[in-house]
């Protein structure tokens, strides 16, 4: 099998479990060393055992925390000497309920770790990456990155931001070889849709699954490596002409 990220050098957040999880073993597959970075440290330490120590290490982080933030990239780039490829995928869901109803603890939270993390992510990694001339970026957003949702508004809000960091970082490094791209799931089978699925309608989540079901053309909701095949695409050279674009993985919702 061709190795596609032989020699690369990944940083993953939200890599203990779901999509950054998926997308670990396939880039590990594919050559890469990983450095998985998440909050929950004996998940992380669970997924971490999985691998061989000499291609996949972790660190517990908040990706909200500037200091963590700028720790995470610097040990990656200690074990590991560069940082190829950023997946900054770490994210949370928050509470769901109209505006009017919403307290700002909540929104101050989501925005906290699904923009203000992506932000650190990207600042930090950016200077790394702009030292050797080369990096490939991948912003977690999501279809709710380009639309709107009813009592979503703050991680609505949150994953629309994370589609405006993605054009103006992808301007802002773009003549250094530097590509920043986003991805945009559907409802994806991980224990974010779980939780969303109670939010939406407490005690009854299995009914709210079958309504968003029906919402998505394709008639069910994808799986975590269908979106890690696409952000092993934008990770690869085979991407090497694309930056600052938005990518949906979302059975035909965009549509």
């Amino acid at each position: 099998m061709e190795q596609r990220l032989q020699d690369k050098v990944a940083i993953i957040t939200g890599g203990a479990a779901g999509i950054g999880k998926a997308t670990a073993e396939l880039f590990v597959k594919h050559g890469a060393k990983v450095m998985l970075v998440d909050i929950n440290a004996d998940e992380l330490q669970q997924t971490a055992a999985a691998f061989n120590q000499a291609e996949v290490k972790w660190i517990a982080a908040d990706v909200a925390d500037e200091a963590a933030v700028k720790d995470y990239v610097a040990q990656t780039v200690a074990h590991f000497g560069r940082v190829d490829i950023f997946f900054n995928n770490a994210g949370i869901e928050g509470k769901m309920g109209p505006i009017a109803e919403q307290s700002l603890d909540n929104f101050d939270r989501v925005m906290a770790v699904n923009v203000r993390g992506a932000f650190l992510g990207l600042k930090y990694v950016l200077q790394e990456m702009q030292k050797q001339g080369s990096g490939s970026v991948i912003n977690m957003s999501s279809v709710a990155g380009l639309d709107g949702t009813a009592t979503a508004a703050p991680y609505v809000t949150s994953k629309h931001a994370v589609t405006g960091l993605t054009k103006c970082a992808a301007l802002d490094v773009a003549a250094q070889n530097i590509r920043v791209n986003s991805v945009h799931p559907s409802p994806i089978n991980t224990r974010m849709m779980r939780s969303i699925e109670e939010l939406f309608s407490p005690g009854h989540g299995d009914e709210a699954k079958q309504k968003l079901e029906r919402g998505i053309p394709m008639q069910r909701y994808g799986e975590s490596a269908e979106v890690a095949n696409l952000v092993l695409f934008l990770a690869s050279d085979e991407s090497s002409f694309i930056t600052g674009c938005q990518y949906r993985v979302d059975g035909g919702m965009g549509a």
